[in-house]
């Protein structure tokens, strides 16, 4: 969603905007394009695989660009650090990139047979291996529950203790054979047994939803009057927090009580630009598929 992400920013020459998932600098590529000659990104990623490629790609803006291998929720710590103050616009592509499901050795693809990785920062410690191997069979239920809203977690987290108490369970394959075999023929399958699964396991793995509401308000505070910060989320979970965040942002009720029972703040500090998310175009659903899922919201500041 590049031409949309671009016109939900607003751009501007000289003004000074955050990527704070450059990934391989896609998004950043175009931002450079439309805030130069006095303008400066900050580009961020927690993956510095991705990021070494995105400083190699954005090369030929160099003066213009400053690139911190962080998590973007650490923002107000790397803006401080920086000494920059108030920006024109921040956005923020959660998920997993492309280039890590392609990746196949980064172990987040069902159809590999790599070690059960997930990592998007590779320097952490825990891995997708660690989570299923030594998480309690009630918790890992929870867990694919929660994280994959998987109907079928107590089944399929069952399954996996007794996998594991054969050996360890250390490739996707692997893992993704025992859930086939777990639930194949049970409910009626759209997508891969294990998708849910895997999903959950990324999720957890990288922290994605902790934090994620702290972050969108500590950003919108380092706006500037009538800056943006636009948001694209690939699942529910991710939007669900989105919505209700910026909503609140926005001043709305987020309690969906009746009027009379309200006790939101109510507190305006911007104003949301869509009363509903934007969604891809069919032209590039055609191209990419994964998009299908892909929800952007923003909100500028009042």
């Amino acid at each position: 969603m590049l031409e949309e992400a671009i016109e939900s920013l607003q751009c501007k020459p000289g003004g000074i905007y955050v990527d704070g998932t450059v990934g391989l600098g896609g998004h950043a590529h175009t931002i450079l394009q439309k805030i130069l000659p006095e303008g400066l990104l900050i580009g961020i990623d927690r993956d510095k695989e991705s990021l070494d490629k995105a400083n190699e790609r954005l090369k030929p803006f160099a003066h213009s660009i400053r690139l911190v291998h962080d998590n973007y929720k650490n923002l107000p710590l790397i803006l401080n650090n920086l000494d920059v103050g108030p920006v024109d616009g921040i956005l923020v592509d959660l998920g997993v990139s492309s280039y890590q499901l392609l990746s196949s050795e980064r172990g987040f693809s069902i159809h590999s047979d790599v070690n059960l990785d997930m990592r998007m920062d590779r320097s952490q410690r825990w891995t997708a291996a660690d989570i299923v191997n030594n998480t309690p069979e009630s918790e890992l239920a929870n867990l694919i529950y929660r994280y994959g809203e998987e109907k079928l977690s107590r089944r399929i987290a069952a399954a996996i203790v007794r996998e594991r108490s054969k050996g360890p369970i250390a490739r996707c394959s692997q893992l993704s054979e025992i859930i086939s075999r777990t639930i194949k023929g049970r409910g009626r399958q759209t997508i891969h047994p294990a998708t849910r699964t895997f999903q959950a396991l990324r999720i957890a793995v990288n922290e994605e939803l902790e934090g994620l509401e702290k972050f969108l308000i500590e950003a919108t505070g380092f706006l500037k009057p009538g800056g943006r910060i636009v948001t694209i989320a690939f699942h529910s979970l991710e939007d669900r927090i989105i919505k209700k965040t910026l909503r609140k942002l926005a001043g709305q009720c987020v309690c969906e009580a009746p009027p009379e029972l309200c006790r939101c703040p109510r507190q305006a500090v911007g104003r949301l630009t869509h009363t509903r998310p934007i969604t891809p175009k069919r032209e590039e659903l055609a191209v990419n598929p994964r998009a299908r899922s892909a929800r952007l919201r923003a909100l500028e500041k009042l």
